[in-house]
């Protein structure tokens, strides 16, 4: 019973897969964070080259 308690990999790899899909939240907010302001300043930038009419 030990043995097949110490030879199961079940729990290893559930923790293997938190750490992975920690790691990739961590990624994607980063990413979000760091292009956010990228786009703001882009559109603000459209945003004052396009002509208005008043109509």
């Amino acid at each position: 019973m030990i043995r097949r308690l110490f030879s199961g990999e079940k729990g290893a790899t559930a923790v293997e897969y938190g750490i992975m899909v920690a790691l990739i939240a961590v990624v994607i907010i980063v990413a979000v964070t760091l292009l956010g302001g990228n786009l703001q300043a882009m559109f603000n930038n459209v945003a004052t080259q396009v002509p208005t009419t008043n109509p």
